[in-house]
């Protein structure tokens, strides 16, 4: 099915990162010849994949492993971060989590989705258009592409790569839920990141946050990064335009309009 855009290309600089709002980075990618860069952040469930529930299977089975007992009670995710779903859940059962507890959060993440792996492999599936939409963008010279997600960097790995979408993505200079409690602070973590990977800034004229909630969008225009919303979950494109998505696509089947709404939000096609 053909993608919409909803609304129009562009929009105000907005830069809470700290960088200099300076379109047409130029960076050394990867051995290459200097050129414009521009920063593509990909939210992970709903937007590049459906994870089939396994998700919620996977923190039920954390807080087993944390407590000795099992949940009675589903965990709420609502596009927060991995430590405060589990910390909420938690405390839905009556647990304020002890000190060692909250140190073990990661590692119980880790531990249970490893197990499920296996799960999410037979459940879950790649979402239409995501890997041809990462191929393309990983053509465009100067494209630097990684995840900003509520998932811990270990468990975002899992999910991208069991379904073969992790190749063209740096994990290195993602951002992720153990980076911090604000999904928007996540977006400076990542520039960051990337400006010391890549030896220059990122910043919101160069950086494209894409995902699929008004979470994700309200992520990129508090945190520094331009935003195309993806109408791939549970709220339609309305509602993301609405919340401040500079462009919006009904799913990622159009490769060429959405590469060419990121080399627009970056700069990289001027």
């Amino acid at each position: 099915m053909a993608t919409s855009i909803v609304t129009a290309l562009g929009g105000s600089a907005r830069n809470s990162a700290g960088y200099a709002d300076t379109v047409g980075t130029t960076v050394q990618v990867r051995g290459g010849d200097a050129v414009m860069a521009g920063l593509v952040l990909w939210d992970v469930d709903h937007t590049l994949i459906e994870n089939g529930g396994v998700s919620k299977e996977t923190y039920a089975r954390a807080f087993e492993l944390l407590t000795g007992q099992p949940a009675i009670y589903r965990a709420e995710t609502d596009g927060r971060t991995d430590p405060q779903i589990m910390v909420n859940l938690l405390r839905g059962h009556g647990i304020e989590p002890s000190p060692d507890q909250r140190a073990r959060l990661g590692e119980a993440l880790e531990t249970a989705m490893t197990l499920n792996r296996t799960r999410l492999s037979e459940r879950g599936h790649a979402l239409p258009g995501a890997l041809d939409v990462i191929t393309a963008l990983a053509g465009v010279p100067g494209v630097v592409q990684s995840v900003l997600t509520g998932n811990i960097k270990p468990n975002a790995m899992v999910k991208v790569s069991v379904f073969g979408l992790h190749d063209r993505l740096d994990f290195e200079v993602g951002g992720y839920g153990a980076d911090g409690r604000v999904r928007a602070d996540l977006v400076a973590v990542a520039q960051q990141r990337a400006a010391r990977k890549y030896g220059h800034s990122f910043c919101r004229s160069s950086t494209v946050l894409i995902g699929d909630t008004p979470r994700d969008v309200a992520a990129g225009v508090d945190g520094g990064a331009a935003v195309i919303g993806v109408a791939t979950g549970s709220d339609s494109m309305d509602v993301l335009a609405a919340a401040g998505a500079d462009v919006v696509f009904s799913d990622l089947t159009d490769t060429s309009a959405l590469v060419a709404a990121v080399t627009k939000l970056t700069g990289l096609s001027r």
